[in-house]
């Protein structure tokens, strides 16, 4: 039985189809709670809450992630009315294990909780409703457990887009947009709070990161050596990629290092065709991109978001041969928004850009070689990072997939001509 808070005597609430995963302190009480807040109504009680997983596995999430829905009550006028609303609970990992030692020793959970609170709300308000960057955080609880509470987007009619097929132009310009506008009011909010420059230092690679982030890179790259290897013609490439191993994590701490004299912006850091959701109209066409999962900002340069988006999400064909197009709606969206905002720093010119894509080139290629596998594995085979590391050889299934395979013959000898592959 879960009684009302402050209920004089004990009420028994009905709680209908609560999901195995659900914790017993996701309750009424609880909910009632988060609604009277984030609504600024104390008059709203809830009857009855329904809940149920919100991510499936293979979405990648380090976080775990419940959407509850509840039916409630409140005042209007003299006479009271009764409501549906959806959100969604994001919980630092419970269950012991290696996703939950990497999320607490990185910090990553916190890094989202400003994110939410401070920075993200603030660029919002700048870029206004039509150009919203994200869900509203409604809630934060810093402990027993850690948790975020978030305005669920599913009824607003956001989804998201196929990753196994890779976007399409029409969805990738639409990403590109969306980060732009990040960017640019990411410039606008360091200008007026220089302070925000250093509440984002970490990102994915840092040298402060706990030694088992650092062994997935490890271990992921030596797993794709081993599958190089027996790729028709690639064996010299594989000793190429196994050399690297050792080196993989500082080579990433390279790439993404800030330059106080180049132009940078707090990026996204994880933005990938899962860490976004896509608006349709009627006939199916995409036309609104909105971000989550804000765990890896970072304040350094647009390359970085660049250089990953690009090189896990886009289709074969939009990126082989769309290339200009997309750094040109980039910078072109950029530019306008710093100059609607009001920024004072110059924008990057496209030479700029193309000069610090191409210098920190190998971001893009460990995005390749350790994203785009989970990105291109098929679904029935998903395994979470706990599957993955805990087994006696470290297992990721998407580098046995056909298009991952495909894709990389292409990309690897690129990278070699490159001299990425060089120590």
């Amino acid at each position: 039985m879960i009684c009302r808070e402050n209920s004089p005597i004990p009420i028994p609430i009905p709680i209908s189809e609560m999901a195995l995963e659900t914790p017993a302190w996701l309750n009424l009480c609880f909910v009632e709670k988060i609604l009277r807040k984030s609504e600024g109504d104390n008059s709203i009680q809830v009857i009855e809450i329904f809940s149920k997983p919100a991510t499936t596995k293979g979405d990648g999430y380090s976080s775990d992630m419940i959407r509850v829905t509840a039916e409630f009550s409140r005042d209007q006028g003299d006479s009271k009315i009764t409501e549906k609303k959806s959100i969604i609970v994001k919980i630092s990992p419970i269950a012991e294990g290696i996703r939950q030692d990497l999320v607490e020793l990185s910090g990553i959970f916190d890094v989202e909780i400003l994110m939410m609170s401070d920075t993200l709300d603030k660029m919002n308000k700048l870029l206004g409703q039509e150009h919203r960057l994200s869900g509203k955080g409604l809630y934060v609880q810093n402990k027993n457990p850690t948790l975020l509470v978030i305005e669920d987007l599913a009824p607003l009619g956001f989804r998201m887009a196929d990753r196994l097929s890779g976007l399409d132009l029409a969805h990738t310009i639409l990403a590109l947009d969306g980060l732009a506008r990040f960017h640019a009011a990411s410039v606008a909010i360091c200008e007026k709070e220089p302070k925000q420059k250093d509440m984002y230092t970490k990102g994915i690679f840092n040298d402060q990161h706990p030694l088992e982030l650092q062994n997935f890179f490890v271990m992921s790259l030596k797993a794709l050596a081993d599958e190089v290897a027996n790729w028709p013609g690639m064996k010299k490439y594989s000793e190429k990629i196994a050399k690297l191993t050792d080196h993989i994590y500082k080579i990433g701490i390279d790439a993404s290092k800030l330059c106080e004299d180049e132009f940078n912006v707090i990026n996204h850091g994880d933005f990938w065709v899962n860490n976004m959701l896509f608006k349709y109209d009627n006939d199916g066409k995409p036309v609104q991109h909105i971000c989550v999962d804000f765990q890896n900002c970072v304040y350094t340069s647009p390359a970085i978001d660049l250089q990953y988006f690009l090189s896990t999400s886009p289709s074969p064909d939009v990126i082989e041969n769309k290339r200009d197009v997309l750094l040109n709606e980039y910078l072109g969206v950029l530019s306008a928004t710093m100059k609607q905002l009001g920024c004072k720093t110059q924008p990057p010119t496209m030479e700029e850009l193309k000069t610090t894509l191409k210098r920190r080139a190998s971001y893009g290629m460990i995005a390749s070689f350790l994203v785009l596998p989970i990105v291109l594995c098929c679904k029935t085979e998903v395994k979470d990072l706990d599957e993955m590391m805990n087994s006696d050889t470290f297992s990721s299934p998407g580098l046995k997939s056909e298009s991952y395979i495909k894709l990389m013959m292409k990309r690897i000898p690129m990278y070699d001509e490159w001299g990425l592959l060089d120590l």
